[in-house]
């Protein structure tokens, strides 16, 4: 019988022998936000469409193009959200966060949803881990953003990641910087892509985000923004650079950085990488002072970023970083009869309140096919249990990868498994010459 459907262009599935890179991914960007003093919130998948809008901004690419937006059976528009940032806003103004100590200091790990060409490093559906810091305006909390960001890179042994900067200024400043790129962009009006045509009388700063390459060379002899820069603007930049230089993190000023969402104000950053094609990127953010009174809260300011997990991953793969090894089965039980299957799984309950993981036959095999099965899937200890044992009340279990067997009563088992392992595991680090091993790395961090 041929498949009903395959997976829908841009997504992917993550396979058993795959999700472990990602599980090692996020308990990764977890900690870190922990350390930095932020907690997790989690949002809806969809939102009313004008909270993206508004947000977003319409002249972005994101809500021109590439929304997964649709009508309910009550009439509303709604669309899948697109990036994580609108939404968490949302949800401070409506649960009254800003009452509560600030800055409230949040990360979220998402599924996101655009439609775009699909390609290496760009899906459909996607997944972002990101930061959101309301309620500090100071430049040490932009810093922070990109530190805390720069760390997770570090925590993951990942290599090569140039960090830019740039600051966009603020509403004031922008005005004179608009009118600037109006008039450099109006002799070009006639080569620029219908959608930059449209910007160009209301948004021309999205001209530079442009990924039309005719529009995106006509960019590149555009004014830069740091040329008009308010006082207020250029200190805090200076600011944010001085807070980089004291903690030590590299960075390049790139002012044709301005990022693809309408939100942004004054700092803005990129981590980008050579090494993963036409999508280097992979974190952008920075500040968004104006985002919270725009969606109906009193004027805060707030700083973040976004980082794709599909895209630190496809990073993590070509740079041959090393991830953790899954977690392996530690006992299988090998049982033949209905009484040895009874006690098999009650063993294997009693182990797994301890933190094992144990396995035993759920299908019917017999004991060579339950050995085998074993094998595959890498059991580090084997147990046979049949009438026999049963009856006597002995039994050997086998260390899979020295092939040691070891005598014990049925009885005790349980109790001493975890003891034999550690034993075994001491003999093996003896042989090698290690000494100093601490029991509890060995056990994982169990008593």
């Amino acid at each position: 019988m041929a498949l009903i459907t395959n997976a829908i262009k841009g997504t992917q599935d993550t396979l058993p022998n795959e999700s472990y890179k990602i599980q090692y991914i996020e308990s990764a960007v977890r900690e870190t936000a922990e350390n930095f003093g932020f907690h997790e919130m989690r949002t809806p998948v969809f939102e009313h469409t004008e909270l993206f809008q508004r947000g977003v901004g319409e002249t972005t690419d994101v809500v021109q193009k590439e929304m997964y937006t649709f009508e309910d059976k009550g009439g509303r528009s709604i669309t899948l959200r697109p990036e994580g940032t609108a939404g968490s806003v949302r949800a401070f103004l409506e649960h009254g966060l800003f009452n509560e100590a600030l800055p409230q200091k949040i990360y979220y790990l998402t599924s996101c949803y655009r439609y775009e060409k699909p390609q290496a490093g760009r899906l459909r559906e996607f997944h972002q881990f990101g930061i959101e810091c309301f309620g500090a305006g100071n430049a040490s909390a932009d810093a922070e953003a990109i530190s805390l960001a720069n760390e997770v890179f570090n925590y993951l042994g990942i290599n090569n990641l140039s960090l830019e900067i740039n600051s966009i200024g603020c509403p004031e400043c922008r005005k004179e910087y608009h009118k600037a790129l109006k008039e450099y962009f109006e002799q070009y009006k006639y080569e620029l892509c219908e959608t930059c045509l449209g910007r160009l009388e209301r948004n021309p700063m999205r001209i530079l985000d442009c990924k039309s390459p005719v529009c995106s060379k006509i960019a590149a002899g555009a004014p830069t923004v740091l040329e008009f820069l308010c006082d207020d603007c250029k200190s805090h930049f200076e600011s944010v650079k001085k807070y980089l230089d004291a903690m030590d993190i590299e960075y390049t000023v790139n002012p044709q950085i301005v990022r693809g969402l309408d939100y942004y104000t004054r700092t803005v950053f990129e981590f980008v990488s050579k090494e993963i094609g036409a999508q280097g990127t992979v974190c952008g953010g920075g500040r968004y002072d104006g985002l919270i009174a725009e969606i109906g809260g009193n004027p805060l300011p707030a700083c973040g970023f976004g980082l794709g997990l599909e895209r630190l991953l496809l990073l993590m793969e070509a740079q041959k970083t090393e991830f953790p090894e899954p977690k392996k089965c530690d006992l299988y039980i090998a049982s033949m009869g209905e009484n040895a299957n009874l006690k098999a799984a009650s063993l294997a309950k009693d182990l797994r309140s301890e933190g094992l993981c144990v396995q035993f036959d759920t299908v019917g095999r017999g004991l060579k096919a339950q050995m085998k099965y074993a094998n595959k899937i890498g059991a580090l200890y084997t147990l046979v249990l049949g009438d026999s044992e049963l009856e006597t009340g002995n039994i050997k279990l086998k260390n899979m990868g020295s092939g040691k067997e070891h005598e014990m009563n049925l009885a005790d088992f349980a109790d001493n498994f975890q003891s034999i392992v550690i034993k075994d595991a001491m003999s093996d680090f003896e042989s090698l010459g290690i000494e100093g091993i601490d029991l509890q790395d060995i056990l994982g961090g169990k008593d």
